[in-house]
């Protein structure tokens, strides 16, 4: 095993445990690991393979939920099926955008996303929601808007989709994180297929970087588990790791350059 394949079985290790941890957002940090960690020079083929990467963690993460009674269905159906004609179209637009552009604009979603993570977040909704006349239309321009971003930048979107669920319906934190899971994954299988098609997948690294994520998603979970109530404390960590990267990230786009 060359080093290049441990590095990406010990970065995709780590995503897994953030992914656990703090139940969602840990994905962001793929496409950096890839770049920066395991060392894909190609911007590009790493977008391509951590959303593959991602996609097939989500779809493990989704059966435990699904076993817990966690997601909603239909809801999840109706954001994840808009959000794939979204992530479609962000992964064309991803593709050709200069990878120059493309990083540090994924440096500053990153920031705005740590910023999110430090906001204090409510377990109280409705915890019988159904899909209704009233909030389709709310999940189909979510879901549109979530996935756009999704492809464009290659990343599952969870941080985007557990907001949009409960804005859209108002159900609770627990079903809103099963939930997004669908998406997520469904995202993810979106650019990584259009990603793929154009070559742009290490399907080694992919492989490799999705092994460590599994294991780390158990052993996550377990600790999980205990830290429950330190759960806010994980996010700020979070929050402090992403502004870490995203700062690394602009500094090797614009200034190394």
């Amino acid at each position: 095993m060359t080093l290049p394949d441990f590095l990406a079985i010990l970065s995709g290790g780590a995503v897994g445990l953030v992914l656990a941890l703090i139940g969602g957002g840990g994905s962001i940090l793929a496409t950096p690991a890839l770049l920066y960690v395991v060392g894909v020079a190609n911007p590009h083929m790493a977008i391509g393979t951590s959303a593959l990467a991602v996609s097939v963690n989500a779809f493990a993460n989704l059966i435990n939920h699904a076993r817990r009674g966690n997601v909603k269905w239909r809801c999840a159906m109706v954001f994840a099926a808009a959000g794939v004609v979204g992530a479609a179209t962000g992964a064309a637009i991803g593709k050709i955008t200069d990878a120059q552009v493309l990083l540090p604009l994924f440096a500053l979603l990153m920031i705005v996303v740590g910023v999110a993570m430090l906001r204090p977040r409510k377990d109280e909704g409705a915890g019988d929601v159904v899909l209704n006349a009233q909030n389709a239309p709310k999940l189909i321009a979510y879901g549109l808007g979530a996935g756009a971003l999704s492809g464009f930048f290659g990343i599952g979107g969870g941080f985007l989709i557990v907001p949009g669920l409960i804005g859209a319906t108002g159900m609770t934190m627990i079903q809103a994180i099963g939930s997004s899971l669908f998406s997520v994954g469904s995202f993810g299988a979106t650019t990584a297929a259009s990603y793929a098609l154009d070559g742009l997948v290490d399907w080694r690294i992919a492989a490799l970087f999705i092994g460590g994520g599994l294991i780390g998603g158990v052993i996550g979970a377990s600790f999980a588990t205990h830290l429950s109530k330190q759960r806010g404390a994980l996010q700020r960590v979070f929050a402090g790791v992403v502004f870490a990267v995203a700062a690394y990230m602009l500094y090797r786009s614009l200034i190394a350059h």
